[in-house]
């Protein structure tokens, strides 16, 4: 018996050396995902909801670390380099389908130094207004927009930022010229608009939920494919202005180094599914302004490839450049 038992150890031992490490025993290398946001936002909390769950089911810890800076490009390049084989990547557009557009070069290559693992959330745009605005609906915003060009002010988090470009999209969608005024972050912006001093803003469901709660905004239109229950009787913004290419999903999902085994991308990629699938993934997400969307690598890859086609496209048109 000591004879067979000690290859078949030996081999155990390969076989598991082999696997990536959160397939392994949980005493090994835990999952490290990398948050391009500064602790406490939506993305943040989600990542940190999704460690928990995912601990459960890989049977290893998982690490929160956030990297924040320069618009997602910090942590997305330190995904894209890691090599331990158990760093992924909490992916948004900015670094993965806009900064391409915007940055003749970057310290990675989003398109082959990144790879989808799984699509887990989105946390939807809108564009609103304070609540004593005239304006009653996006037609009445477009209506202005057209009749004093360049003089219609809409706020966004930032030169770059899904807000900027989606806002961006709407104008050239629509034939106007609405006056693009940058902050850096919701914050000030929505400051300014509560002020007066910008006429509509173009931000999150989760950053204008709290200003129409208490009545002090409106919001004229989500940029979703449905209508959001938490946005009341908003419309979204294809339907209240026949404009197609107005659902802009702001993709919340996983990405892996492009080096990493496939065996260890598919495995996470079903625990990451089995997680969003669950009811109160759907609770917690919605808490948060986002709405879970489940999918595989394969989802994950569609939505990222169009979203860059989307982006490439608004940029050149409006020959977008950030500071």
């Amino acid at each position: 018996m000591k004879l067979l038992w000690k290859p078949l150890a030996l081999g155990l031992a390969a076989c598991l050396a082999a696997l990536p490490s959160w397939a392994q025993p949980a005493h090994d290398k835990p999952l490290r995902i990398v948050v391009p946001f500064a602790p406490g936002g939506a993305q943040d909390v989600i990542a940190r909801y999704l460690g928990a769950k995912l601990t459960d089911r890989l049977g290893t810890p998982v690490i929160i670390d956030n990297k924040a800076g320069a618009g997602g490009i910090v942590a997305a390049d330190a995904v894209a380099k890691a090599t331990d084989g158990a760093t992924v990547l909490l992916a948004t557009g900015g670094a993965v389908t806009i900064a391409p557009h915007l940055q003749s070069k970057l310290p990675y290559d989003p398109v082959n130094e990144l790879v989808p693992v799984a699509l887990v959330a989105d946390t939807p745009m809108t564009l609103s207004v304070r609540a004593e605005s005239p304006y009653k609906t996006i037609a009445d915003v477009l209506r202005d927009a057209k009749a004093r060009p360049g003089q219609v002010t809409y706020a966004s988090t930032g030169n770059g930022t899904v807000s900027h470009l989606t806002g961006a999209l709407l104008a050239q969608a629509s034939g106007v010229n609405l006056l693009h005024v940058p902050y850096r972050g919701a914050a000030p912006a929505l400051t300014d608009l509560l002020g007066g001093q910008v006429a509509t803003i173009v931000t999150s469901v989760a950053s204008i939920e709290p200003m129409v709660a208490t009545g002090k905004a409106r919001v004229l239109g989500t940029f979703s494919r449905a209508a959001l229950p938490s946005m009341g009787t908003a419309p979204t913004v294809g339907e209240a202005t026949g404009l197609p290419g107005m659902e802009v999903p702001v993709w919340v999902g996983v990405m892996a180094p492009a080096r990493m085994p496939a065996a260890g991308i598919d495995k996470l990629s079903a625990a990451l599914v089995e997680v969003c699938n669950l009811p109160e993934t759907k609770q917690r997400f919605a808490q948060l302004g986002a709405v879970n969307t489940c999918g595989n690598a394969a989802a994950l890859g569609k939505v990222v490839t169009e979203d860059s086609q989307r982006w490439a496209k608004v940029i050149k048109q409006g020959g977008i450049k950030v500071d």
